[in-house]
């Protein structure tokens, strides 16, 4: 069923380029990050997305830079290379404010450096190594981590399925799927992940699949009923009690998944679990600028070929290729809210998938005991 695996991460030693998810679905362009200012923009511009990437991006952009002529002499000592890293790993960590693995991130290599240093006889050399050993691999951790969360997520959703081969999801923003006949990607108001990049890597992948709006997804279970397995959503954090924060819109889906008596899947690594907040009262959420609700951003296309009613429709240049523009689409003047996550109370989740294993609740409690799964031992 599946093709070949999107690849939104290129990097090699001295090198890293990513996906510009801002582009797609009309092009693909990778984009190089070869500074720390530039990495940070990329995360904060929302160029690449998933809180596991943004931390994968974030690491990589400082060993990028680690290995640049021009840094050599700001970490030629012990001590200066272990600041450099450390004052370079807080100015990425204001990139993104919600997402915990960002933040967990930089403190374990962090750790790692501060660790290194304190072995008698280390240069600043031997920091920058430690560093660059670290940081690859969490990319290389990050992998095999998606890999167990799909094959963990997989068996859980084939065990409670009852509909027999043919197995149907609805996914929210970034998540992919394996073993489905079919998957209903929602669109992601109002930055169009979900059309943009969950579209963009179902198709790539040879998934069958179809995009419906954000507001369809209640209508969609109603038509369908009894032939939704789940509906499986990312996070960007978990509190201690399974409280879960996603992209904008996730929330109302778990609502709704509970009034159809649908599965609500969360998939996320044991990373985006932060056991310093106890619920998700306690996660601050990112609001972002106005701009991205009232207006919208793409490619040019051709009258005719929107006429035909057909979704192959051709873009202005008759090479073909794409000449965006953005459109206001609301009233001027009009106060805008733009959360950019929603927290969904752990009582609306079914199980939490990650890289470990599958979590679930005691008979009759309604929250997780996320720290006893990640710690069992006292």
């Amino acid at each position: 069923m599946t093709g070949a695996t999107l690849q939104a991460i290129r990097y090699k030693r001295g090198s890293l380029e990513i996906l510009d998810q801002l582009l797609l679905p009309h092009e693909t362009v990778y984009i190089p990050i070869s500074s720390l200012a530039l990495g940070h923009d990329a995360i904060k511009t929302m160029k690449v997305r998933g809180a596991p990437a943004i931390a994968i991006v974030a690491a990589l952009s400082l060993a990028v830079v680690l290995v640049q002529p021009t840094t050599e002499p700001q970490v030629q000592t012990t001590k200066d290379a272990v600041a450099f890293v450390e004052n370079s790993l807080e100015y990425l960590k204001t990139s993104r404010p919600t997402a915990v693995n960002l933040f967990d991130a930089a403190h374990k290599l962090a750790k790692g450096v501060q660790e290194e240093a304190s072995k008698p006889g280390v240069t600043g050399a031997d920091i920058v190594n430690k560093y660059l050993e670290l940081s690859e691999r969490m990319l290389e951790e990050d992998v095999k981590d998606n890999t167990n969360i799909g094959k963990f997520g997989a068996e859980f959703i084939l065990k409670v399925w009852k509909g027999g081969d043919d197995l149907r999801v609805i996914t929210h923003c970034n998540t992919g799927q394996q073993k489905l006949t079919h998957a209903y990607c929602t669109e992601t108001r109002p930055y169009n992940q979900g059309s943009r990049l969950t579209a963009y890597e179902l198709v790539y992948e040879k998934i069958p699949a179809t995009l419906i709006t954000d507001s369809m997804a209640s209508a969609l279970l109603a038509q369908n009923e009894d032939k939704i397995a789940a509906i499986v959503v990312g996070a960007d954090r978990v509190a201690a009690n399974g409280d879960t924060a996603n992209k904008i819109g996730t929330y109302q889906l778990a609502i709704t998944a509970r009034y159809h008596n649908v599965p609500f899947i969360v998939a996320a690594p044991s990373t985006s679990v932060d056991l310093n907040i106890s619920s998700g009262k306690e996660i601050h959420i990112e609001v972002r600028p106005a701009v991205e609700v009232t207006t919208l951003r793409g490619p040019v296309v051709e009258l005719s070929s929107i006429s035909k009613g057909s979704n192959d429709v051709e873009f202005k240049n008759q090479d073909g290729s794409a000449v965006s523009e953005t459109i206001a689409i609301a009233a001027r003047g009009i106060g805008v809210w733009n959360p950019s996550f929603d927290v969904t109370p752990a009582e609306l989740i079914s199980a939490i998938v990650t890289e470990k294993g599958v979590v679930l609740k005691e008979d009759g409690v309604q929250e997780f005991d996320m720290k006893a799964f990640l710690h069992p031992f006292p």
